[in-house]
């Protein structure tokens, strides 16, 4: 999809605040909100704007614990893939599911409000996900960056 200068002022606008009211964008982006509501309707059509949602600060409700899981699946079956990514969508604690190419098939984003939450979790959860072949664990110290603006 094409865009032009008038869409990405939109844009940049949404990314930096996508809870500004449709007249709050229109009037930052220098067009009308008649404009602005047409043109944020076909960048959403157009699959450009795929949804807006909520960043949590999951350590402010008790999760302090962030572990980020690799897995490498046992993909002499045919539905490893599958049947893996179905059970481990059922964990609560899993906040992102990601599969890769290369060694590593599978990440998993875990949330634990503390260790032994966690080591619950590892146990009586994660362990019990089908056709693991290998789990690598990656405990997350800190965020340095992060952000999902592009820079339009």
């Amino acid at each position: 999809m094409q865009i032009d200068d008038t869409d990405r002022r939109l844009l940049r606008r949404l990314q930096a605040n996508p809870a500004l009211s449709a007249g709050e964008l229109a009037e930052l982006a220098g067009v009308t909100p008649a404009t602005c509501s047409r043109r944020i309707e076909k960048l959403t059509r157009g699959g450009v704007i795929r949804g807006q949602h909520a960043v949590i600060d999951w350590a402010r409700l008790g999760y302090e614990v962030e572990v980020s899981l690799r897995f490498t699946l046992d993909k002499t079956n045919p539905r490893a893939f599958d049947e893996f990514l179905a059970a481990a969508r059922a964990v609560p604690e899993v906040t992102e599911i990601q599969t890769l190419l290369g060694r590593v098939d599978v990440r998993l984003h875990v949330i634990a409000r503390d260790m032994g939450h966690y080591q619950q979790i590892y146990r009586e959860k994660i362990l019990t996900l089908p056709h693991i072949a290998d789990i690598e664990a990656l405990m997350q110290v800190a965020v340095i960056a992060e952000g999902e603006a592009l820079p339009l």
